[in-house]
């Protein structure tokens, strides 16, 4: 169950008038009533009723929502509240009588109408689907005084997971902020135009960590981001100018549509809360110098990948070990696996964003910390980013001998997000065990030979995924500059 409090409106009427429309794609069907403020009138009195054009009018109803607001001492500028309640596609059809009790409980939860307090502020609920329901109210009590509702998100969540318990819906685990930003709809469009595979910051995303994988430090870190062709701006502290405290990164053909076409930056926080300056810093420590760049050969290669397989089978023994707790140690070797999962993508498919990637994309998001905390490093951590730098040095994957060993390290691999997936579930952590599994069942699919993660000669070019809008990705040159 998923509560979405919107942004707060001004209007009643406007927001009912939708409700109680036809939607934006004709998805309302027979919009109800449900529940209502505790000395409201009963339900059928509330209804709106047909006009003589044979719209309903809502006029009555929001007049009666808003009259506190009228009455109200200091009323906000923004007085409505709008809560969306959604159900999963799997859960059962809940009664009209159950959405009532649901949407008093969420008025509770958050502290807008606590049980039995007749001068809470007044709010109604309506049904026009079998899946969800909508939560209006107006935020001035009716002894006209304005409701305390602060942290109403965090409430809402905690009073969904208890409403998922006593209705036997789907668990959907407590929120821990370890999902990346999601992309504006405005991002989502433009990629769409362009013909993009994804939207510039998922692409940022995906570079600055395998760079942050492959680099040993901070200086080694943006040295390897402008190899890449990634733009980078440094920032400076406001009290010692020569102290950098930040980053932001672009892409060289992603820029704005102003007269400037000026390149439009992301902060290391924008794309995700671990990509932060500060706490890169706490993931690199002191890691050992690998020394000089090593032989390139497929022998070399083959080497280095099976001894990260071997680490990588070590270090899910570890982490199995230790699911009983939530301990620092095993928080950095799963993030730093994580690390060699994003060098071992780009060796084998470089800056085509295929199956490994997407699979260490689902990885990434199963291995953070909560709330974007990063672990201190650990021997164990320093070994496997020591290891995810050396298959970054190494090069491309591009023969038998070193895409078998890389399909070792990939079936390893799936075994650690099994891993993962217990230490998730242990934790209660639901939407990264979720992750971890998925990844581990892409994993083993490449490693059973669906797609051997193995670089494609210069002749031959895989077909392009699908992009953000459903179409392909344009060839060079259209559209797709700074890709």
């Amino acid at each position: 169950m998923i509560p979405k409090i919107a942004a707060r409106g001004t209007y009643v009427r406007g927001l009912l008038r939708y409700l109680y429309g036809p939607g934006r794609r004709e998805e309302h069907t027979d919009p109800r009533l449900v529940a209502a403020w505790s000395t409201a009138p009963p339900l059928a009195g509330l209804e709106p009723v047909r006009d003589a054009s044979g719209r309903l009018d809502v006029q009555r109803l929001a007049d009666m929502l808003e009259q506190p607001t009228r009455m109200g001492v200091r009323a906000p500028p923004r007085p409505v509240w709008h809560c969306a309640v959604r159900n999963h596609a799997s859960d059962r059809t809940l009664t009209d009588a159950e959405w009532a009790d649901i949407a008093r409980e969420m008025l509770a939860g958050t502290g807008l109408a606590p049980h039995g307090d007749a001068q809470a502020v007044r709010w109604v609920a309506v049904r026009h689907a079998d899946d969800h329901i909508h939560i209006v109210a107006t935020l001035v009590r009716q002894d006209r005084q304005i409701p305390r509702c602060s942290n109403e998100r965090w409430r809402a969540q905690g009073t969904a997971r208890r409403l998922e318990a006593r209705y036997g819906l789907r668990q959907v685990g407590p929120a821990d902020r370890t999902a990346h930003r999601r992309p504006h709809s405005v991002e989502v469009n433009k990629a769409a135009r362009t013909r993009r595979a994804g939207t510039p910051r998922d692409e940022l995303r995906r570079r600055v960590r395998t760079a942050a994988a492959a680099a040993r430090g901070e200086a080694d870190f943006f040295d390897v981001l402008r190899r890449g062709g990634v733009l980078v701006r440094l920032r400076a502290g406001t009290e010692d100018g020569e102290q950098i405290t930040g980053y932001a990164v672009a892409l060289p053909g992603v820029r704005t549509a102003g007269p400037d076409q000026t390149p439009i930056y992301f902060g290391g926080g924008k794309l995700a809360a671990d990509l932060t300056l500060p706490k890169l810093r706490i993931r690199w420590g002191v890691a050992p110098d690998p020394g000089r760049r090593p032989t390139v050969d497929r022998h070399a290669r083959a080497v280095a990948l099976r001894q990260a397989a071997q680490a990588a089978e070590n270090a899910a023994q570890a982490v199995r070990d230790g699911t009983a707790g939530d301990g620092a140690g095993v928080q950095a070797t799963v993030a730093a696996t994580a690390d060699v999962l994003a060098t071992l993508a780009a060796a084998s498919e470089g800056d085509w964003r295929g199956p490994l990637h997407r699979a260490a994309d689902l990885f990434d998001r199963a291995a953070r910390g909560r709330y974007g905390r990063v672990a201190p490093p650990t021997s164990r951590s320093h070994d496997l980013r020591a290891l995810a730098r050396l298959i970054w040095l190494m090069g491309r994957i591009s023969g038998d001998e070193d895409g078998y060993a890389a399909l070792q390290l990939v079936l390893q691999l799936a075994r650690f997000a099994d891993a993962i997936d217990e230490l998730r579930t242990a934790q209660q952590r639901l939407h990264q065990a979720q992750d971890a599994r998925a990844a581990a069942d892409a994993l083993r699919r490449i490693a059973a030979g669906a797609r051997a993660p193995v670089a494609l000669t210069a002749t031959s070019r895989p077909t392009p995924p699908r992009t953000v809008g459903g179409g392909r990705r344009a060839r060079p040159g259209r559209g797709t500059a700074g890709r």
